[in-house]
């Protein structure tokens, strides 16, 4: 007798670690049951055959600040985490931190109660919350507005500890310029991701806060202090500080080729590089710009940015960045980089970005670096055309 039992066969399957060919991907309701050979499919399965290409957990993107024509900024609700979500899954990514980007108090409280109503709600898709700022350094602001940007106090600590017993997740992205090591500590014990980005500050002050709780480096090589001979700076820390993982945004415009190779072979572990999308308002939308903070933001030949040429966000999806980043590194490590590596660093392994027993049903077929079907807690979902 057949059951909800279904067993996807005719692709080869990536589980997040390794690649399988001639093997079943086995699903039951929106869990994954495991990956068997072909001739060990339970006979009460039922069979689907998918017609060749790869399936692939899900990419879980960790920086995600808009898509579907809105921004996270301009109206922090779960309708508008509803509009990101269902277009971020439509291009690959069944998982995802919806991103605030630097804004005032009222905003930053209005996307934690966002987060929080959508993840009771059981908005697929939505995993926690990344705050980008607004406690970053003037001199590495990048497209940030300058007149948000501020000192971290003890209300804002407050506001975060708070936030971080009520959300599944929560990344902060901070300078090391307006966090002391003393909140860093904290934030960090109390379970927050803190990524050093946007800042200015140099090696030893990044491996200081490395030692009091960050474990990651937010769009390594943009708006940041570079690597240099008598000052590594904080893409130096990143690379050859084993504990803090970072993320990198693959379009081959936010950073060079060679600067990408270079990154990968100077990587000192356990902490890895991974992949995000720095997606905005562009992503999965047919719209040409749209505004940041009364800012707006053009999209042209593949780049977004402000009226001065500075890069505000990425025109991006994992799917591209994972085709881009295998001319360095081969399939197998460049999904892991848009999956299971991103999802162990938010503590989400064997949940979301891997195809083993128990994780979620979160699943995509890529074809030709092409996202061809994404299936989300188990059930296909209708790509845009």
């Amino acid at each position: 007798m057949k059951t909800n039992y279904s067993a996807y066969v005719g692709a080869d399957i990536f589980d997040g670690d390794k690649m399988f060919d001639d093997h079943a991907l086995l699903v039951r309701g929106d869990s994954i049951v495991g990956i068997v050979a072909r001739t060990e499919i339970p006979a009460e399965a039922n069979q689907i055959t998918v017609n060749g290409g790869l399936l692939s957990p899900g990419f879980v993107d960790l920086q995600v600040n808009g898509g579907g024509g809105v921004m996270f900024n301009d109206a922090p609700t779960v309708d508008t985490l509803r509009i990101m979500a269902k277009a971020h899954a439509e291009l690959g990514a069944t998982s995802i931190l919806p991103t605030l980007i630097t804004d005032t108090p009222e905003q930053v409280h209005a996307a934690i109660a966002a987060v929080r109503a959508a993840i009771e709600q059981k908005v697929d898709g939505i995993i926690g919350l990344h705050l980008e700022g607004p406690h970053l350094s003037l001199a590495r602001k990048g497209a940030h507005d300058p007149s948000l940007i501020r000192l971290m106090t003890p209300e804002d600590e407050d506001i975060l500890l708070a936030a971080a017993k009520t959300l599944p997740v929560l990344k902060v992205t901070i300078a090391p310029e307006s966090v002391t090591p003393a909140q860093m500590r904290r934030l960090s014990d109390a379970g927050i991701l803190l990524s050093i980005g946007h800042s200015d500050a140099g090696y030893d002050e990044c491996r200081t806060a490395a030692q009091n709780g960050v474990r990651c480096v937010t769009h390594l090589f943009n708006a940041m202090s570079q690597l240099g001979n008598r000052e590594p700076g904080l893409v130096g820390a990143a690379l050859d500080c084993p504990t803090l993982s970072a993320g990198l945004i693959a379009d081959l415009i936010h950073v060079h080729p060679a600067s990408i190779a270079t990154a990968i072979r100077a990587k000192s572990g356990p902490g890895n590089l991974f992949l995000v999308s720095d997606a905005m308002a562009t992503a999965g939308a047919d719209i040409d710009h749209f505004f940041l903070n009364g800012r707006r933001i053009d999209r042209r030949n593949q780049r977004l940015t402000l009226q001065d040429g500075t890069l505000a966000g990425a025109d991006l999806d994992l799917a591209t960045a994972v085709a881009n980043i295998a001319q360095f590194v081969e399939m197998s490590r460049a999904l892991a980089m848009a999956t299971s590596i991103p999802a162990a660093l938010i503590g989400c392994s064997g949940v979301v970005g891997s195809l083993t027993r128990g994780s979620r049903a979160h699943f995509i077929k890529l074809k030709m670096g092409k996202v061809e079907s994404v299936w989300q807690s188990g059930q296909r979902i209708t790509l845009a055309s």
